[in-house]
């Protein structure tokens, strides 16, 4: 005797109905458009004046037709630009990245140590490492001058970029730390630092098998922000380097301060100087994100 299965009646989905918004969730939903549009419009105004300045001769730069697009374009600015800020932008090159990555991974050691291996007085040795984050560059200028032209007369290798390194270094030290010992103490668990301990492992061999594998988030978060503060910087570099030795800061100040300025080659100066942190946050942005948001909850 053979048996015969019925097929399952297919049963449609029930039918969800969108719900209509309401005429005042509409009327902030333009608010809001109309607002980003025109802050963004805001943003870029003067980006595009930069951008069509650059491609302008001297010739046929005017004041009131700053914002008509050129009739033809011209590339005599970007060479004169690139001829000028070449070599300081080499030395930024080399400054920013030193700086970033030595201060990255000192940050990394202390916030490894303030947030997993706890000692009489870490509580307060940390609220120090923070307090240099709110000292204003501008009350230690002076000091901070005459102390690296002492030891630059001690030991002159370190007039230049060499001094700028060291500078960014001690500053950038506390935000990185304080970077570092948020994200271990939330990301990293303690039980594997524990178990650490009792397999024998010291602190440098559980900071360097453990903890540094997993520490790319963070390193990505500091790495962008020391690169950028440092390339940016223009105070540190004025009062420490020269037109000959300082970074594309110092160099870029310099174009625009000829006494018959040309407007092209200063705006084409502007974009060349920018271009390096533009391409960082615009390949790295995400990661930038992600890594603040990476350890933020357990």
């Amino acid at each position: 005797m053979t048996t015969t299965t019925m097929a399952p009646i297919p049963v449609a989905p029930p039918t969800v109905r969108k719900r209509r918004s309401t005429p005042a969730e509409t009327g902030w939903r333009t608010l809001r458009m109309v607002l980003l549009v025109t802050f963004a419009a805001l943003i870029l105004m003067p980006i595009y004046v930069v951008l069509v300045t650059s491609f302008k001769s001297p010739a046929d730069f005017r004041v009131t037709e700053a914002w008509n697009i050129p009739d033809r374009l011209s590339f005599t600015g970007w060479r004169a630009a690139w001829d000028a800020l070449a070599p300081a932008l080499a030395r930024s090159m080399v400054m920013a990245t030193a700086a970033a990555v030595i201060s990255s991974i000192l940050g990394s050691m202390n916030g490894f140590v303030f947030a997993k291996w706890r000692f009489p007085g870490s509580s307060v040795i940390f609220t120090m490492f923070l307090f240099g984050m709110f000292i204003p560059y501008q009350a230690v200028m002076i000091p901070l001058q005459q102390i690296m032209i002492a030891m630059n007369s001690s030991a002159l290798f370190m007039s230049g970029i060499p001094t700028l390194i060291v500078v960014h270094v001690i500053y950038g030290i506390p935000i990185c730390t304080l970077i570092f010992r948020n994200y271990y103490a939330t990301a990293v668990p303690t039980d594997i630092i524990e178990a650490a301990r009792v397999d024998g492992a010291g602190m440098l061999r559980t900071y360097w098998s453990i903890v540094l594998p997993i520490s790319a988030p963070a390193f990505v978060v500091t790495l962008i922000w020391q690169f950028t503060s440092a390339w940016n910087d223009f105070l540190f570099a004025l009062f420490l380097t020269d037109r000959n030795t300082g970074p594309v800061t110092f160099a870029l100040q310099e174009l625009a301060s000829a006494q018959n300025p040309d407007y092209s080659r200063m705006m084409a100066g502007v974009l060349v100087a920018s271009l390096p942190t533009l391409l960082v946050y615009i390949f790295l942005g995400r990661y930038f994100v992600r890594g603040l948001m990476s350890g933020s909850v357990k």
